[in-house]
């Protein structure tokens, strides 16, 4: 059994997030840029869902969850955490949270389905995060193949635009090194979404929210759309994300330089991605 991590811990730290929100001028909560408020937002506009939620790579459980406010108003789901350490601290601040379950595992497209269904989860539950650093694109393309939640918040790799459809290569032995080679594209994202009948509603720096079309009501953006309003056209992007600073000439490139500066970015790493136009 995991040992919990003691409350006058969990306080501490989650002071010191607050603290160091308030410092870069945001508010006191968990979700790194306020995604919390969106998706609170998004699930009251949904009609007769599954107070169920499943967070794949839930992280240490506070910075940057997107489910620890459902969890603490009495959802039930399952949170999944590979690290050892994020994963101990995890199951410290969820040990209160009655009817979450936790697993501490390397989530592939191979094991996902049979994840969710160890852990009970209904087919159609209420809520996905999905942040794996890696080949996020068929992890959700397999767990989309058994089941349909209503509303999912699926980070994207911010930094490659349309119409560039670019995702990391499914691979056993993958290791995510810290550095901007991970995830997906906005582009292949909304062609997932569409082949399983997703809608895109909205993009919000690096984290697309998406519904399922029959609840979209007409509401869904293009992924250029999507990427225009809820990242390139923001004014404040730079600022909130000065790490993308070096790779910010692909915004003004053409497709074929686009792909030639991404393979020049991660020399002998070509394996490892697929990327095309």
């Amino acid at each position: 059994m995991t040992p919990a991590v003691p409350e006058h811990l969990q306080r501490r730290v989650l002071s010191t997030v607050k603290l160091a929100r308030a410092r870069l001028g945001r508010p006191p909560a968990f979700a790194h840029f306020g995604e919390d408020a969106i998706i609170a937002r998004r699930l009251a506009e949904l009609d007769s869902i599954e107070h169920v939620c499943v967070d794949i790579a839930a992280g240490d459980g506070v910075e940057g969850s997107n489910s620890l406010p459902l969890y603490r108003a009495g959802w039930r789901g399952l949170a999944v955490e590979f690290e050892p350490h994020r994963f101990r601290f995890l199951a410290g601040v969820l040990a209160g949270c009655g009817g979450v379950g936790l697993a501490r595992c390397m989530v592939t497209p191979e094991n996902v389905v049979a994840l969710l269904q160890a852990n009970g989860i209904p087919r159609e539950f209420g809520f996905l995060s999905l942040d794996i650093d890696g080949y996020d694109h068929f992890v959700l393309d397999a767990l989309l193949s058994a089941y349909r939640p209503a509303l999912m918040c699926v980070e994207v790799n911010e930094k490659v635009p349309p119409p560039l459809k670019f995702t990391i290569k499914w691979d056993p032995g993958w290791n995510y090194l810290g550095d901007h080679l991970y995830g997906q594209s906005i582009v292949a994202l909304a062609e997932l979404a569409e082949r399983h009948d997703y809608a895109l509603v909205e993009l919000h720096y690096n984290n697309a929210f998406l519904v399922p079309a029959e609840r979209a009501g007409g509401a869904g953006l293009t992924p250029e759309a999507a990427y225009a309003q809820g990242y390139a056209d923001r004014p404040d992007r730079r600022e909130r994300m000065p790490w993308n600073a070096d790779m910010e000439p692909l915004q003004t490139m053409d497709p074929e330089q686009a792909v030639a500066f991404m393979d020049a970015q991660f020399p002998g790493r070509a394996a490892q991605y697929q990327i095309s136009w």
